[in-house]
């Protein structure tokens, strides 16, 4: 239920070596918005997290059903979305009519949970990154009155530029808004949310390490 869709990466990758064509785009419309102002959000080394609202019943998921979570991160999430009244936050935000589709998307991460030691040396946390309602995603404003309802935070927005300024950034090495060392990459979206003709978001991401592996 409301798995989260892929993220288009900026480039094509070779199918044999799985390594990044560089300048070719992976989405015809990554070319033709590449001069457009893009939002920026720093890329979490995580584990993709769903919160899910019915109407009636809180529930957490992974990035599939079937997938696994930490104990840690379950225990935190636990407190963060069923603590008290929190479910009068639910009911008061999104409404208390069973039925109700509602999907918070974040990170979970910290320690144990990839290389998220680095985030956090002794603990983990959630992160949230989008919202969802029925068919409807959620603008930025709109995640961030949420996201202050519930005490959590949200990603950061590094900076807005174009594609070939994300390309920029991402090369030269960014330093995280987490501390004194290197963000993984960039998220980018059109400043207003767009959709393929498929009805597909536009949406793309690059990594640093993707820089690496063009020198090797």
């Amino acid at each position: 239920m409301n798995q989260y869709h892929k993220i288009q990466s900026l480039f094509k990758r070779d199918p044999d070596t799985h390594k990044i064509l560089w300048g070719q785009w992976s989405l015809p419309e990554f070319c033709y918005l590449k001069g457009n102002e893009w939002e920026f959000t720093e890329k979490i080394d995580g584990t993709n997290i769903r919160v899910m609202w019915d109407g009636t019943t809180i529930r957490f998921g992974g990035k599939t059903d079937k997938a696994e979570m930490p104990k840690t991160l379950f225990q935190k999430l636990h407190d963060i979305f069923r603590g008290p009244h929190k479910a009068e936050i639910f009911i008061n935000t999104f409404g208390g009519e069973l039925g109700t589709q509602v999907c918070l998307y974040g990170e979970g991460y910290g320690t144990k949970i990839q290389n998220g030691g680095k985030y956090i040396p002794d603990g983990v946390s959630f992160i949230l990154f989008d919202i969802k309602i029925g068919r409807w995603w959620l603008e930025r404003s709109n995640i961030e009155d949420i996201a202050t309802k519930f005490n959590i935070d949200c990603v950061p927005i590094v900076t807005k530029g174009n594609l070939n300024d994300m390309v920029t950034l991402v090369k030269a090495g960014l330093e995280s808004q987490w501390g004194a060392f290197e963000a993984e990459g960039l998220v980018a979206r059109p400043t207003v949310n767009l959709f393929t003709r498929k009805g597909e978001r536009i949406i793309t991401k690059l990594k640093h390490a993707d820089f690496k592996e063009k020198q090797t």
